[in-house]
């Protein structure tokens, strides 16, 4: 999941922190998907999706 939402801040030229900041889902969340501790809830998951523009189903791919 974290390589997909890798290339929409590529692709869209956003950070982490910018997400988060419009989102409200913490650094620290960012941090743990990425590291692989937890996994985005699906609540985190429609959130980014909406933010992008993408479905949910696109980090299922």
């Amino acid at each position: 999941m974290y390589e997909k939402y890798q290339e929409l801040l590529d692709k869209n030229h956003k950070t982490s922190y910018q997400v988060s900041k419009e989102t409200g889902i913490s650094q620290t969340a960012f941090s743990n998907w990425k590291s692989g501790r937890n996994a985005p809830s699906l609540d985190s998951l429609k959130k980014i999706a909406d933010y992008f523009g993408v479905s949910i189903e696109y980090f299922l791919e």
